[in-house]
């Protein structure tokens, strides 16, 4: 195990953390992975295969380069969160219940216990990420008037994507009715369709392909989450990066609607996996009492579920 990079991961954490996020869709998985392999397309860091055909990152780490694997990078999150604990409680945290994505294979999950075992935490149960976001929210919700309430959690995160179907009692017991999701599909995957749509735009106005770039495309993506924010509260930004390659300045403006038409087919995932949850719940949208939305890409300004009447879920997505 890598016990020096645990140990001085506050050191390195804003240098790091943005590699964090993506280390969640390559836990558990192989670098051979067809998904893994359009992922790294445009990570602004390199990945290469480890024992085993096992992802590596590869970082800049006390100025050199180094290749950790996906495990110790989420391990400095877990690190961050057990000092967080131990400060609070005053005493030392050796056991954890750790959320996952509903989708999480064997593998991953087994993953996630391995990065837990880095920092020297026992993992004493795994939870389904949307199952614990609605523990948390029937702490603060009493049932609805006939004893119970259904309630949709509705889970788009960074990388991975949720929906489950529950019922809550009026003793706050919690009941499953049905789960769905995506282990690849979130907020980054709404970055790359945004770097590529603009990796084409600067084809098409300069005549250059940056696609091999690293640098410019780890640029480009900066400005690209920024554009994402910008758009959930306007309707138009304006991307400008000076020298971004071969000496080349680019400029384009970006709407709210160039964004939702690149990303449409994504929103139709999401769409699909909600009506599926749905179906195997044996309800349907009048049905659900609340709508628990959970991950920062649920503030994309687009309404990907229409329905009759149900505002909070025509709101899904924030808008």
């Amino acid at each position: 195990m890598r016990t020096s990079f645990v140990s001085e991961v506050d050191k390195q954490a804003k240098k790091i953390a943005r590699v964090a996020t993506y280390a969640k869709r390559l836990i558990g998985r192989r670098v051979s992975d067809e998904v893994v392999q359009e992922d790294i397309k445009l990570w602004p860091f390199k990945v290469v295969a480890g024992s085993g055909d096992k992802p590596k990152i590869v970082v800049k780490y006390k100025d050199e380069k180094k290749d950790f694997s996906a495990e110790e990078i989420s391990s400095m999150n877990l690190m961050k969160m057990k000092g967080a604990a131990q400060t609070f409680l005053g005493s030392t945290v050796e056991n954890a219940v750790i959320t996952v994505p509903a989708y999480f294979n064997d593998s991953q999950r087994q993953s996630t216990k391995d990065a837990a075992k880095i920092v020297g935490l026992e993992v004493l149960r795994m939870i389904n990420e949307p199952t614990s976001a609605a523990i948390a929210y029937a702490l603060d919700k009493r049932a609805s008037t006939d004893g119970k309430m259904n309630v949709l959690v509705f889970d788009l995160g960074g990388g991975t994507f949720d929906v489950s179907l529950l019922t809550i009692d009026e003793g706050g017991i919690i009941e499953v009715k049905a789960t769905g999701g995506d282990t690849h599909l979130g907020g980054e995957d709404f970055d790359n369709r945004m770097v590529n749509h603009f990796v084409r735009e600067f084809k098409r106005k300069h005549k250059e392909d940056l696609s091999g770039n690293r640098k410019a495309l780890a640029r480009l993506r900066v400005h690209c989450e920024r554009a994402k924010r910008i758009i959930s509260t306007a309707i138009l930004t304006t991307i400008d990066i000076d020298c971004l390659f071969n000496g080349v300045d680019f400029s384009a403006k970006f709407t709210r609607a160039k964004f939702e038409e690149v990303n449409m087919d994504l929103f139709k995932k999401c769409i699909k996996t909600v009506k599926t949850c749905l179906k195997d719940a044996n309800m349907d949208k009048k049905s659900i009492d609340e709508v628990v939305l959970v991950g920062g890409s649920t503030r994309i300004p687009k309404n990907i579920l229409e329905t009759d009447g149900k505002s909070d879920l025509s709101k899904l997505c924030g808008q």
